[in-house]
């Protein structure tokens, strides 16, 4: 495999840029990427800060090992239009903010010291998708992915697409094409080798064949034995380990993929020929502070936090490529992936269409062998019909990738089905009366009405709620209400059509955005958790769906405060949960058993367990003005108790309690999200808590974003990374007005 050196370090960083800049040493801050251009406030900025050129140089100094080798500078990800030199002279540009480039360095670089210049632009290029138009969602400047030194033979292996066969017989196979990389070479021979490699690490099948120039080399494993499926709960993962010899060269090369179906029918999704309803969130790659430029931890732990904490089993990338972390992690856990080109609303020019077309191709190329993506995005998200435009797309993708189909994610009904699934955005819950359509308060609007064909067709739906019923996690208790039962409505009524492939709620957090969206802090509150990926109830609509083998869930909908909703007390009362049965037990001595409403919610897994509002369950309450009892629901599975839940009349501020992703740092997951809770002498949030918390560390790792915060919803998070080359343990502090300073260490490895 060519040598892959971590490229990340020692960047010196200013803002604008000017051609004369790229051959001369400049003065600036050492940074390490990822990198933002521009650190941001938590909210009412000017988004326009970052809207301008900057420059990032890093020295190389030459090495004997890049003797009679071919030297590449990777990049993963730079935003948004990026200008690469050497020693003054450009070589490369990308325009793209989504996807890697390479960057050929071997004819110019010589013996010596060379300076490499990176101009990124992160103007809003109205030639470069997704700008021209508004857009509801950030796109912060800076080299915000990993940069990469690739050192390798003049012969390598440049990229690996791989097919299983047969998948879900008795005796599958695996196809393998492989691209070389010789930019110097006229003629090559040479042999290929190729291992497929069990997930326990066991070599299972061998082949070999012959490489030829400007051939495309194949390698077929046939009549595979034992071997298991990728799926959800056992997403096993093989590998393909590649050798190359040509003509003095030697290479190496490993890959990960699975076997596994994966198709979208008239009569709803299948995975492996097993029907699997697909319920899933939106997610942006976007971070309080940083913007997109947190690393692998930070990722990884977005793709936990989907099936995990909110039981999702898909996750739409909207509305662009995403991290290589991120989708590596979703193979590894069994989360599922559509996956989308950069765009919002708007199509340009002929010249912005065919840098479109060419994300298309960039996407496809570097995902496809990930076996958690099981959708590829080819319509700019909510955009008006363009056949042309999108007969190009789909027939490039479908070239690139037989194996899966293609979804074109729309918001206008009657719309043109060029792709294999009609991907729609129904916004019909809490919509503006439709003057066609005297309908009653709808989840999801017909197939039929939406598709405007009288054959069923493939569906899955790919945003609803998010913009229709923003919701904060400090608002009200009745709008929070509200929030958690029109998605448990879309949720029972995607799980109640056979012909609904899923649905994909927007969206999984809050996020940054431009001036025309949002609440006008520069914040939509769209999430079913906030910035800090913390859960709104909203949330725990999502959690409850899970089997209670995966987690038990008992969430009521409710702070349990006599004054909080606009009438006074607690009901009606929902309580969100996958266990059997619930009852709640007052301090007063009065006991209920709460029971599913399976009237309204007859197509979920887990219905909601409600208490209506009637004389008796008041009366056991209490009367107003009277004593106020505290609570406990306890949850039962299989007759025995399984949770409980206790709520507190009289919650008073009682604990800070700081909870940190990971407590050990390391050079690959060197940054960590620590949560600040406040809570009551019970545990639960103080939902009305506004201090602000002030934050001092120790050691070898240093503070992302303001060192004081304020708590929202009676929390507040922030991340922490490991500085650059640093060991050993590292203290946060934090401090409040209200609580005794809490502490916690981490081990920086």
């Amino acid at each position: 495999m060519p040598m892959k050196l971590n490229f990340c370090e020692d960047w010196t960083f200013t803002a604008g840029f000017e051609p004369e800049m790229a051959g001369q040493h400049l003065d600036g801050d050492t940074v390490r990427l990822p990198h933002t251009a521009i650190e941001l406030p938590f909210d009412y900025f000017d988004e326009r800060s970052y809207q301008k050129p900057f420059t990032y140089q890093k020295k190389l100094q030459w090495s004997d090992a890049f003797k009679n080798k071919e030297i590449n500078l990777v990049f993963d990800g730079v935003m948004a239009n990026a200008s690469v030199y050497l020693n003054g002279t450009h070589i490369a540009g990308h325009k793209d903010g989504y996807t890697p480039f390479e960057v050929r360095l071997t004819e110019a670089f010589r013996e010596g010291e060379c300076l490499i210049t990176v101009c990124v632009d992160g103007t809003e290029n109205p030639e470069i998708p997704p700008f021209g138009g508004r857009i509801d969602y950030l796109t912060y400047a800076g080299i915000y992915r990993e940069a990469w030194l690739q050192i390798a033979d003049s012969i390598s292996i440049k990229n690996v697409k791989i097919e299983t066969r047969n998948t879900l017989s008795d005796a599958p196979g695996v196809e393998a094409r492989i691209w070389l990389s010789n930019p110097p070479q006229t003629a090559i021979r040479g042999q290929l080798q190729g291992e497929l490699v069990s997930p326990d690490g066991k070599i299972i099948a061998t082949c070999t064949t012959d490489v030829i120039t400007d051939q495309v080399s194949v390698l077929t494993f046939e009549n595979l034995e034992n071997i298991s499926l990728w799926d959800l709960d056992k997403p096993d993962l093989y590998a393909l380990r590649l050798a190359l010899r040509a003509d003095g060269s030697k290479d190496s090369f490993e890959t990960f993929f699975g076997f596994r179906t994966a198709e979208f029918t008239p009569e709803g999704f299948l995975l492996n020929g097993r029907k699997v309803k697909l319920i899933g969130l939106n997610r942006h790659q976007s971070f309080p502070y940083s913007g997109y430029a947190q690393g692998r931890a930070s990722q990884e732990r977005d793709a936990e936090l989907l099936k995990e904490e909110l039981g999702c089993n898909i996750v739409r990338t909207s509305h662009y490529p995403q991290s290589p972390w991120f989708l590596d992690h979703c193979d590894r856990i069994g989360l599922l992936v559509l996956e989308e080109i950069p765009g919002w609303q708007h199509i340009g020019g002929e010249a912005w269409k065919d840098e479109s077309v060419r994300n298309v191709q960039r996407m496809i190329e570097r995902d496809w062998n990930h076996p958690s993506i099981v959708l590829w995005g080819v319509r700019i998200n909510e955009s008006p019909d363009d056949d042309a435009f999108y007969q190009r797309t789909n027939t490039l993708a479908r070239e690139l990738d037989g194996t899966r189909q293609t979804g074109g994610i729309r918001k206008d009904t009657e719309s043109s089905l060029l792709e294999d699934v009609y991907t729609f955005n129904d916004f019909v819950l809490g919509s503006f009366e439709d003057s066609r359509v005297n309908r009653p308060r709808t989840p999801l609007r017909d197939q039929k009405e939406t598709t405007g064909l009288s054959n069923p067709v493939p569906y899955l739906v790919t945003e609803y709620n998010g913009h229709m019923y923003p919701t904060k996690i400090f608002d009200q208790e009745q709008r929070q209400i509200e929030h958690v039962t029109r998605h448990l409505e879309i949720l029972n009524a995607a799980y109640g059509d056979d012909a609904v492939s899923g649905c994909i709620g927007w969206c999984m957090f809050d996020y940054n955005t431009h001036q025309d969206f949002g609440s006008g802090d520069r914040v939509c509150y769209h999430g079913v958790m906030t910035m800090f990926r913390e859960m709104k109830l909203a949330g725990h609509a999502y959690a409850s769906q899970m089997s209670p083998d995966r987690k038990v869930i008992l969430e009521p909908v409710s702070i349990w405060a006599r004054g909080e909703r606009n009438i006074g007390g607690t009901l009606p009362l929902m309580v969100l949960s996958n266990c059997d049965e619930i009852r709640m037990t007052y301090s007063n001595g009065n006991s209920f058993e709460i029971f599913r409403d399976r009237k309204n919610f007859p197509h979920l897994p887990h219905p909601p367990f409600c208490l209506p509002l009637s004389t008796e369950a008041e009366d056991a309450l209490g009367v107003w003005g009277h004593d106020w009892p505290d609570v406990e629901f306890i949850g039962y599975l299989n007759g025995e108790v399984a949770v409980r839940r206790k709520f507190v009349a009289n919650p008073l501020a009682t604990e800070l309690r700081l909870e940190a992703d990971l407590v050990t740092l390391n050079p690959d997951h060197y940054e960590t999200r620590v949560l600040a809770k406040a809570l009551d002498q019970v545990g639960n949030p103080l939902a009305f808590i506004n201090d602000s918390i002030s934050i001092e560390l120790d050691g070898p790792i240093e503070l992302i974003g303001p060192t004081t915060v304020a708590m929202r919803g009676g929390g507040t998070g922030f991340w922490v990374r490991a500085q650059s080359g640093q060991k050993g343990r590292a203290n946060i502090s934090v401090k409040t007005s209200r609580f005794p300073e809490r502490r916690i260490t981490l081990q920086v490895e």
